[in-house]
């Protein structure tokens, strides 16, 4: 018989930390009674268990492990932890069944409702793949590529986080498996671990804890302030075995955190079948999710149409929770209408009282405010969403259509900007090699379909890509954009293929092409950037946020710039390899040649331009609220009265250089409704109350409203923090700044992800 332990032994722990009781016996033989004598404290009591087998001539003893042999048990009070510091609060939000079921709207919309409350809130991707991060991934595959204003390439869910709490995240908020063994790896090769065996608990899932936890509190406004809540999104399907170590952590970080802390969220399926609502995935997924150690909070169950009252209360029955628990998440007409559906069912009063928020005395008078206002418009944009009836039709040439996702900050800053416009969007997909000649002999249906659609739009609009493939396709949908006065808006690869066919059809630069299509070709009008990387692909890019000012004399002629505020300067996040060639700028603004110059004609921004170095006192320093501040230090001025040659059409204008004047990065045709081309991606930076500037121009060029759109954005306030509005100069030297204390940091705070770059031409810097 085995005596318990006694009573007066017992040890008083922590509530919030509940370890495993301790082995109370260990196996011995007979002849290591002795030696296991000398561990007993005297006064306990010392019980054996003789095991003997027929086929073992050796008796096993089972001796006790004293008490008094394990030392004192560590406790955890995560109030001290938290000690100078803001409480958090973090909501988990994982997810069931299948993948793909919509966690990054349910978080984003979970983030949303918070913030109408006046809470400041940020938000966690965990994507539990191997790659650094989403940067070298195709986007047919994982979809979009979304950058960051500090340049990081991440998981396009942390656009919607973007989009809908209007925040500016960091490639820290972005956690991937390899960012993670990359961290402890370091760490291990450094010594820190002091020569203890590195194991995934608890080495591994600790350095997801502290990430998290340091993370939570970076400030995501102008505020300057730390968030109160933090939306964390696991990543992938529970119990695949690529997320088993962030899932173990979460565990341990509800307890870490204290239970009044710490609440989740699981997304699953409710499918149905033969016309029932079937809720056995649901019940199995959420056993699996107990098994592992988490009990969710609340379930959001994704379904076609709303779920059955009956169908709640069964998997209120099986899943542990109450009824007030299950979010039923039916598709609606858009993914706008999901924190109004959540809202309606109760999640923010149940959070109240999950979280203890004092949403009356804790929260600031004025911030309570920015929530009821927040919620009002939110609500109105809803609402005229419904209300639309007249409609704008955009026709998209890509090369990723085949999956939609390839261009999801695309397609949402279209919507954003019809929602402004009061237009229903009707997006036409066209993949760019359906225009080529050679599919007229492929597939004759598709080209004709291809062509049809491209013809019977409004507005055309190419996008960004790498490769060869379907290039041609969209230098023909410029062209015809062009030449039938078609609302046209070209982002990076869509800016350089504007490009090359102007030099081509206007210029008689017949053999123009770019060197990453041709390598060989004889007039690259777009060229390498010299300080790329051409042996490391990812994080070599020019990434992030950067500054774009406008030449002397558009804010009398140029659209684009009059839908920015009017303002000199603008910051947009770029992402290319390959630049429009200096040399040939001159050459593309003169035009064609079979013309002559028109004195009336706007002003040239070409190469001959020079650079006015500004005094400290100029009135033409930025000292606009928007501007973030920065002096402007130099801006490029023209030197000449016009070279414009051809008709109104034939005249390109690159209208926003970098800071320098080297690089192209606007451009802009005369006289045209609209066609604008940049090499930066604006749609990173696109908000539903807020549109992107280049989108609403060609929405509201297609709509016949540009004039009226231009008129409100006199009142354009960019969405990017000031204190990141600055001049490249000042991010090369923070950059290095930040190289230089890398070096001496703990590995818990992450490297940078970027291959340092070399600057191979003068004034040309890149993060």
């Amino acid at each position: 018989m085995v005596h318990p332990r006694p009573r007066s032994s017992s040890v008083t722990l922590s509530p919030l930390y509940t370890p495993l009781p301790p082995p109370l016996f260990r196996l011995t033989s007979p002849d290591r009674q002795d030696k296991r004598q000398e561990r007993v404290v005297q006064g306990q009591p010392s019980v054996s268990l003789s095991l003997s087998h027929s086929l073992s001539p050796t008796p096993v003893s089972l001796a006790p492990l004293p008490l008094g042999s394990l030392g004192p048990i560590p406790t955890f009070d995560h109030h001290q932890r938290s000690k100078g510091r803001k409480e958090m609060k973090y909501i988990v939000v994982s997810g069931g069944v299948i993948s793909g079921i919509g966690k990054g709207v349910i978080a984003s919309s979970t983030g949303l409702l918070l913030k109408t409350l006046g809470l400041k809130v940020t938000a966690i991707k965990i994507d539990p793949y191997m790659n650094i991060d989403a940067g070298t991934m195709s986007p047919t595959e994982h979809g979009e590529v979304y950058v960051l204003d500090d340049g990081g390439e991440v998981d396009l869910d942390l656009g919607n986080y973007e989009r809908y709490l209007d925040v500016t995240l960091s490639r820290e908020n972005n956690i991937t498996t390899g960012k993670i063994y990359r961290e402890v790896i370091e760490k291990e090769r450094r010594g820190d671990y002091l020569g203890k065996t590195v194991q995934i608990v608890p080495h591994l899932t600790g350095a997801i804890q502290d990430w998290i936890e340091r993370v939570a509190q970076k400030p995501v406004d102008d505020s300057g302030e730390s968030p109160d809540v933090c939306i964390v999104e696991l990543g992938g399907t529970v119990g695949d075995i690529e997320s088993a170590p962030f899932v173990e952590a979460m565990r341990q970080f509800q307890f870490r955190v204290g239970h009044e802390n710490f609440a989740l969220i699981h997304v699953s399926l409710v499918p149905v079948v033969g016309g029932e609502q079937k809720t056995k995935p649901t019940q199995a997924a959420i056993r699996d999710l107990r098994g592992l150690g988490l009990v969710p909070d609340m379930i959001a169950a994704r379904c076609v149409k709303p779920l059955d009252r009956a169908v709640i209360e069964k998997l209120s029955m099986f899943c542990h929770v109450g009824p007030d628990q299950v979010m039923a998440v039916h598709d609606v007409q858009s993914t706008y209408h999901v924190p109004l559906l959540l809202e309606q069912q109760g999640m923010v009063k149940f959070f109240e009282r999950r979280l203890g928020l004092d949403v009356n005395g804790g929260i600031p008078k004025a911030m309570r405010e920015k929530g009821r206002d927040l919620r009002t418009r939110w609500r109105n944009l809803t609402v005229g969403h419904d209300r639309m009836i007249d409609d704008v039709e955009i026709v998209l040439v890509g090369k990723y259509t085949s999956l939609h996702d390839s261009y999801m900050s695309v397609v949402k800053s279209l919507e954003h900007a019809s929602l402004r416009c009061h237009r229903k969007l009707s997006l036409k997909w066209v993949e760019a090699g359906d225009l080529e000649p050679q599919m007229e002999k492929e597939n004759p249906v598709k080209y004709h379909e291809a062509w049809k659609s491209l013809c019977s739009a409004k507005g055309i609009l190419v996008p960004g890509g790498f490769g060869t493939r379907g290039t041609e396709g969209m230098i023909s949908a410029a062209r015809w954009a062009r030449e039938k006065k078609v609302p046209y808006l070209g982002i990076c690869l869509g800016f350089q293929v504007a490009v090359i066919e102007f030099a081509r059809n206007v210029c008689g630069i017949q053999s123009a092409g770019s060197a990453e299509l041709e390598p060989e070709c004889k007039d690259p009008v777009v060229v390498f950037m010299p300080e790329i990387s051409k042996t490391h692909l990812g994080g070599t890019m020019r990434l992030g946020l950067r500054p774009s000012v406008f030449g002397e004399g558009t804010e009398e002629w140029s659209r684009i710039r009059k839908l920015y505020g009017g303002e000199p300067i603008v910051w947009e996040r770029h992402r290319q390899r390959y630049e429009v060639n200096p040399e040939y700028v001159e050459r593309l603004e003169r035009g064609n040649p079979s013309f002559k110059p028109h004195p009336s004609k706007p002003f040239s921004s070409s190469s001959s331009s020079t650079t006015t170095t500004l005094p400290p006192t100029s009135p033409l320093m930025a000292t606009s609220p928007r501007m973030g501040g920065w002096p402007v230090s130099s801006f490029p001025t023209s030197t000449s009265s016009g070279s414009g040659n051809g008709s109104c059409s034939d005249q390109l204008r690159f209208v926003g250089k970098d800071e320098k004047g080297e690089r192209m990065q606007i451009a802009e045709i005369v006289d045209h409704p609209y066609y604008v081309g940049l090499q930066a991606h604006p749609e990173f930076a696109s908000r539903p109350l807020n549109p992107s500037p280049p989108f609403l121009g060609l929405i509201a060029a297609a709509s016949g409203l540009l004039e009226e759109q231009t008129e409100l954005q006199k009142e354009y306030v960019p969405p990017h923090p000031k204190s990141l509005m600055i001049s490249e100069a000042e991010m090369l030297r923070r950059k290095d700044e930040e190289n230089v204390v890398q070096e001496d940091k703990p590995a818990s705070t992450p490297p940078g992800v970027q291959t340092p770059s070399t600057r191979s031409r003068s004034n040309s810097y890149a993060v």
